[in-house]
């Protein structure tokens, strides 16, 4: 018998799935999967296995559960925490009750925290005796942080910390430091306050080194999780929804149709339309078609997606590949973005060769933002989160943040330049792409934005 451990990495969500089971009995379990599930199928072609369960730690927020799609292909039950939520027929495990997959065996330990029916799985292999030698973590302790309990609301945000920190302390502690943890998100996952860069550690490793497992009364440890926690992501209770109903089955992620620049254009005139451009913040700044919002296809991508675009609204895309037109099929689906029209065929060079009209965008290096800070006809836009404001920003800026820069366009005036910042030049393009598209026609972004500012050690403004 050989013991089967895979981790796969979802790109852009920072989501940790696994395969696990005996490949001598030839079964595997799925734990936690992604929506397009072929490369499960795939993985136990290879190695020779069938997929006997499918395991959900918890009601996912943050991408669209495969579960339902993966059960479609192989017809392999689906199990989870117990909870009245789930609107769907799957068997609920009790704290204690076992998995047998092959001489693997999944133990599950409710560890509520960051949801209220949230389990981790001991996992145990005869071959190396009677003790647990891993635990699946799920949402619920990750590398240097721990799964956020605010992302319910309506006031269960203190009694989830107050359960967070009795699992961590009554239930995960005591198992030992030797054991090792596997969660469900790395660095990059709005899950957590600040997931560290490891995808898989130890007890012992976080209780050294993550601030999580400081010494702290039940009462300290829920206001210091709860303490300068970020906003969370518009787009999570959407998910919940989703997740605690079942995904639709779709079968695989739908092929996205290349359009003409003609056939684009007009579909554009829907005004349940809206045009991403995926370029990068420089492309993008050169040229592009009026009225698209850009954001670019990095490992951000989904995430901003999530904050920024209405998923009633039927989306077109400009991509620079076909690697990108993938790429970004796979990362809307992923998120339950279903409503994709089509992407431009050869980009923005087949629009400008078809004589189509384009929008420019102007860029300033942070010299030049410095030189125009005290313009009195500038306005300094930063679009970062409260917390990066609060630590330093450009001197005089005003501040607003990026998913809410649409509620405040009246604080904005159109005779001034906006120029807008924010850590990298990334959310400043999608604000910038924002206040073009509400017909605000002086708006420069400023690639690099508050890292170069600072690698340029121009004056900081710090704010109480």
């Amino acid at each position: 018998m050989a013991l089967v451990l895979e981790q796969i990495n979802v790109e852009g969500l920072a989501h940790l799935s696994y395969l696990i089971g005996d490949d001598k009995a030839g079964v595997v379990a799925v734990l936690d999967p992604r929506r397009d599930v072929d490369i499960y199928i795939q993985r136990a072609r290879e190695i020779g296995v069938r997929i006997t369960h499918i395991i959900e730690t918890h009601i996912h927020a943050d991408f669209v559960s495969g579960s339902h799609e993966l059960q479609a292909r192989t017809n392999a039950p689906i199990y989870g925490g117990k909870s009245d939520d789930y609107q769907f027929d799957l068997h609920q495990l009790n704290e204690g009750d076992e998995l047998k997959i092959g001489n693997v065996t999944l133990r599950a330990l409710h560890t509520p925290g960051h949801t209220p029916e949230h389990i981790s799985l001991l996992i145990f292999d005869a071959k190396q005796g009677k003790e647990p030698f891993a635990i699946f973590t799920g949402d619920f302790l990750f590398n240097l942080d721990v799964g956020r309990p605010d992302l319910l609301g309506g006031g269960t945000e203190k009694k989830l910390a107050a359960q967070l920190y009795h699992s961590l302390f009554d239930k995960l502690v005591p198992l030992g430091d030797r054991l090792e943890i596997y969660p469900c998100h790395g660095a990059g996952s709005s899950c957590g306050k600040s997931i560290g860069d490891r995808r898989q550690s130890t007890i012992g490793n976080e209780r050294i080194f993550s601030p999580v497992f400081k010494q702290r009364t039940e009462a300290e440890f829920v206001e210091w999780v709860l303490g300068g926690m970020p906003e969370p992501p518009t787009h999570y209770p959407r998910l919940k929804k989703v997740n605690a109903k079942g995904a639709k089955v779709l079968g695989d992620v739908p092929i996205l149709p290349p359009l003409s620049p003609q056939e684009f254009q007009q579909l554009m005139q829907d005004e349940n339309t809206v045009v991403i451009d995926t370029r990068s913040i420089l492309a993008f700044g050169g040229g592009h078609i009026p009225g698209a919002i850009n954001i670019a296809l990095r490992p951000e991508f989904p995430n901003w997606i999530g904050w920024m675009i209405d998923p009633e609204k039927k989306i077109l895309m400009v991509l620079e590949s076909e690697r990108g037109v993938s790429l970004a099929s796979q990362q809307l689906f992923r998120i339950g973005y279903d409503n994709i029209v089509g992407y431009l065929h050869d980009g923005m060079t087949s629009w400008q060769d078809a004589g189509k009209p384009l929008k420019h965008l102007g860029e300033w290096t942070v010299q030049e933002l410095n030189q125009q800070k005290d313009n009195p006809d500038v306005t300094v836009l930063d679009v970062r989160g409260e917390d990066e404001f609060k630590n330093g920003n450009v001197p005089g800026a005003k501040h607003i943040y990026v998913p809410h820069l649409e509620e405040h366009l009246d604080e904005l005036d159109k005779n001034q330049t906006i120029a807008t910042y924010c850590g990298s030049g990334y959310r400043a393009s999608i604000a910038a792409s924002l206040l073009q598209k509400h017909g605000f026609e002086k708006v420069v972004n400023v690639p690099g934005s508050w890292n170069a500012w600072t690698a340029a050690k121009l004056l900081v403004e710090k704010n109480p």
